[in-house]
């Protein structure tokens, strides 16, 4: 079962719902944007206060209008997919990162990509459970915290069951496609971790988590509404880890062979520097690891 759902994002001192429908949306945008185009003004319109309606309050309005997502339910364990829309960015080792950018990390280099979409979580140990009929975590609560232990060939067998019950074409998202979520999009506010500058806001790592894991989507989440893209448990890619080029790319996939898959994100035992949106970890593919899960994509 399919079910079309807005994720929320933070509430606005004027409420967003311009139109009254109950839905916070690209026709409130419009509304909007009307209003400027005619020139009248009115109060509930203007989001920054300055006594003019103008491209100012557009952004802020759309900044407020909530990603799309789409819920799943397999076997009764719900699970959201958050629509991504492509955009153009710069990947890698960018300013923001500041000195603990890696080699691996550069040279930075343009990226396009088109729309996807992304788990808003990672895949939880309860939709493992229902999917594969039995949990492989080192540390299994259930619910809503990440599964880990697993490796990058047990994530393909559970995407290929994830498949068959569903009819859908989830997948592991490319080392390009997780990066760009991880900024926040083309909503991207510019930050070193997914979501904020201060990691401990974002973040389930070394410096609050006990060690432990903890359920998803406990921290503030990014731009997109994507929660633990920083922290929690490190997130298997699709690609071969490799090094990057400088040349403009359009949905990139990684190098054709290698020895090792990409991970991204850090993870509980990781500190500041492994929880940045650029960080890359090389991992081979049949290795579990208490620290390691996934995220989905479509």
């Amino acid at each position: 079962m399919i079910i079309t759902v807005a994720v929320s994002l933070a509430a606005s001192a004027i409420d967003p719902d311009l139109n009254g429908d109950g839905h916070v949306n690209r026709a409130d945008y419009n509304l909007l944007a009307t209003a400027l185009v005619n020139g009248t003004y009115n109060a509930a319109y203007d989001f920054n206060g300055d006594g003019v309606l103008d491209v100012a309050d557009t952004n802020q309005l759309l900044k407020q209008t909530p990603a799309i997502g789409k819920v799943f339910t397999v076997n009764g364990v719900s699970f959201t997919m958050v629509a991504v829309e492509g955009g153009t960015f710069t990947m890698g080792a960018t300013a923001e990162q500041g000195g603990d950018g890696k080699n691996d990390e550069r040279p930075v280099h343009q990226v396009t990509l088109s729309d996807y979409w992304l788990g808003e979580t990672e895949v939880s140990e309860g939709l493992w459970m229902a999917v594969m009929g039995k949990n492989p975590s080192n540390d299994q609560y259930g619910g809503t915290y990440p599964v880990e232990h697993v490796s990058w060939e047990d994530c393909q067998a559970f995407i290929s069951k994830l498949n068959e019950l569903t009819g859908e074409a989830f997948r592991l998202p490319t080392e390009a496609e997780w990066e760009f979520a991880a900024r926040g999009g083309t909503r991207s506010e510019g930050y070193k971790y997914s979501g904020g500058n201060t990691v401990g806001d974002v973040a389930w790592c070394d410096g609050n988590s006990g060690s432990a894991k903890h359920p998803a989507a406990t921290k503030s989440p990014n731009e997109l509404g994507l929660c633990d893209m920083s922290g929690n448990v490190l997130e298997w890619c699709q690609d071969w880890y490799g090094n990057y080029d400088s040349a403009v790319q359009s949905n990139p996939t990684g190098p054709v062979t290698g020895s090792a898959r990409v991970c991204r994100g850090g993870s509980r035992y990781n500190g500041t520097n492994g929880c940045r949106v650029s960080f890359r970890a090389p991992r081979a593919p049949s290795v579990r690891s208490s620290d390691t899960g996934f995220r989905l994509a479509l």
